[in-house]
């Protein structure tokens, strides 16, 4: 069985890439989609549909364009992992965590101990919370498992 895992969140630093090197390195048989994880060309989604003055329409645009492919891969996921950084606030994480419970999908939250109380209403609705790529290949490794 393969899992499909949407993998949302923090785009400036490795976390994606240290749970797929650790779950292919544990034989997972996993498939990994994310969204658009370059700053610039997401901010330029919309673009295609013309230019904007005004950096509300533009930002409006591209929004909705990479909704496209958010709204399609959440969709099709079977898990989610959201990760939460520290040097900038992700609204869109946060709103990828209320479609996923939305749609009941189940979602691992992943971020770190100091942000623990502006995230207590997506963490409650995630089915685990980690602090570590580690901590979620283990939780893929244990959904996976034949026990």
């Amino acid at each position: 069985m393969t899992l499909n895992v949407y993998l949302s969140g923090e785009i400036h630093t490795n976390w994606r890439k240290e749970i797929e090197d650790g779950c292919k390195a544990n034989g997972l048989d996993i498939a990994f989609t994310s969204a658009v994880t370059n700053h610039e060309a997401s901010d330029a989604a919309g673009d295609l549909l013309g230019s904007e003055e005004n950096n509300f329409w533009r930002d409006h645009k591209s929004a909705k364009v990479n909704a496209i492919r958010t709204k399609v891969l959440i969709e099709k996921c079977d898990i989610a992992v959201i990760r939460f950084g520290e040097k900038y606030k992700q609204w869109n994480a946060a709103f990828d965590a209320g479609y996923c419970a939305a749609l009941g999908k189940p979602f691992i939250t992943l971020h770190d101990e100091n942000i623990i109380h502006p995230l207590k209403e997506v963490d409650a609705a995630a089915m685990a919370w980690a602090t570590t790529s580690e901590q979620v290949i283990e939780i893929l490794t244990y959904t996976l498992s034949n026990q």
